[in-house]
């Protein structure tokens, strides 16, 4: 499960596109996260695959033909000049490597600076979700928000017996996962006769009241597993492409009523917001922690324990949440950051836990999958990953720097989540936006 730190790490390492040596680039030449892309307002422009450095995007099929490239990556390079992502990552973490190592080579100075024919400014770029996503099952990980959200509704017994054995998960929709920048309409649903009006007999039928974001990350599957074949804990992350942002928006409302006794479904499958890049697990390797429980927590069961896991299972991944009402917007105020939580602190489960346990009963994943890790909250004043945890459940409003207040998301608010790994000894990376504006529902 270990991936090697290389030479494509090295903090000292430059590269001829002079933006990804800026101080602060979330994508220097240690990065490279994938996406896939086209040209902005060129019509018929077809989506193609490209790596983000600095902030330019080097275009994938330019670049296969503009250079000469090791004889044993022409496979991965014809699927990738071909827009095929989800081909590439079939591959596996080998072929990835491989081609992380010459792309490093080949952006570093005295590399191929031919190559800057093939950049594409990201500022003339339309991004669009990084592949094709076949299943979609969104997890549970963070211990925090399970017990804040339970003490909401269980004051005596905030979480349930099986939490801390078994990780978490329900299957969601993959169609209306969206692209960062997409905008989406608020959901209408079923609303309980309490929350529908004061006195109703019955449900109404009406535009959700209690609008929510989830402050998650989003895990890609790369290589799949044959049905019947689970995955070991200890090769899990060979299977694992890459991580970015995710914001699985919620309404609390339509939730509260449905989710007895099979869980969400409306309340969740309207939208689903991710970050055009995919930062794959190679670029992670100098940001893990050994995954270490609280005193007192229970061993997990053994296809769930490994000596690798507890090493280095943890990724250290800060995170942030920023809210920019529409009248923030109107006066030119930036976004405001509203909460600031790690990934390492709040997962209870690795992702190597939760891809041995998404197999464990024989389940396949094919390549493209994604996971989405479930709201990562501390327990701090500031570090919820939703609005339900940041307002007490819609009792005490959080007061914003003009003066607004919200305890849910209100038509025109807009909600950015942004990542980024930092280590003495380092470059620091980072995951693009993951950003929407709430529209109102539909008519």
């Amino acid at each position: 499960m270990s991936i090697p730190i290389d030479a494509t790490h090295d903090a000292a390492l430059q590269s001829w596109v002079a933006s990804a040596n800026v101080a602060g680039t979330e994508f220097p030449i240690q990065n490279q996260p994938f996406g896939r892309f086209r040209r902005a307002g060129v019509a018929g422009d077809a989506w193609r695959i490209g790596v983000a450095i600095g902030d330019q995007i080097l275009d994938l099929a330019a670049a296969r033909d503009a250079v000469h490239w090791p004889a044993d990556l022409q496979g991965a390079l014809a699927v990738l000049a071909a827009g095929d992502l989800n081909a590439f990552m079939a591959m596996g973490a080998g072929v990835r490597r491989a081609l992380r190592a010459a792309l490093s080579a080949a952006l570093a100075v005295g590399g191929q600076p031919q190559l800057a024919a093939c950049l594409v400014p990201q500022a003339k770029a339309e991004m669009s979700v990084p592949c094709r996503i076949g299943d979609y099952t969104d997890f549970y990980v963070g211990i925090h928000h399970a017990t804040a959200v339970g003490k909401l509704f269980r004051p005596d017994n905030p979480l349930l017996p099986n939490y801390k054995w078994v990780p978490i998960g329900y299957h969601g929709r993959a169609s209306t996962v969206v692209p960062s920048g997409q905008p989406f309409r608020r959901p209408r649903g079923q609303l309980a006769p309490a929350v529908a009006s004061s006195g109703a007999a019955q449900p109404t039928l009406a535009p959700c009241q209690r609008l929510d974001f989830e402050l998650e990350l989003g895990i890609f599957i790369g290589q799949g597993n044959t049905m019947g074949a689970p995955i070991p804990l200890d090769d899990a992350e060979n299977h694992v492409f890459g991580i970015t942002l995710f914001n699985d928006w919620s309404a609390r409302d339509i939730q509260a009523w449905e989710y007895q006794p099979l869980g969400p479904f409306l309340s969740k499958s309207f939208a689903s917001t991710l970050s055009p890049w995919i930062v794959t697990m190679e670029a992670l390797a100098p940001f893990r922690r050994p995954f270490v429980r609280a005193e007192g927590e229970p061993a997990p069961l053994p296809y769930l324990d490994g000596a690798a896991n507890r090493a280095a299972g943890a990724i250290d991944i800060g995170l942030d949440v920023l809210l920019q009402t529409q009248a923030m917007r109107d006066a030119g105020q930036p976004a405001q950051r509203i909460s600031r939580s790690n990934f390492a602190d709040a997962a209870y489960w690795t992702v190597a836990q939760l891809v041995a346990h998404h197999t464990v009963n024989g389940c396949a994943l094919a390549a493209g999958d994604l996971f989405g890790s479930g709201t990562l909250s501390l327990p701090g004043e500031g570090q919820a990953g939703s609005l339900l945890e940041l307002s007490n459940g819609g009792k005490q409003p959080i007061t914003l720097a003009n003066g607004e207040q919200r305890t849910f998301l209100q038509d025109g608010d807009s909600i950015r989540l942004a990542g980024r790994c930092e280590k003495p000894g380092f470059r620091s990376i980072g995951f693009g936006l993951c950003e929407a504006v709430v529209l109102p529902a539909a008519a």
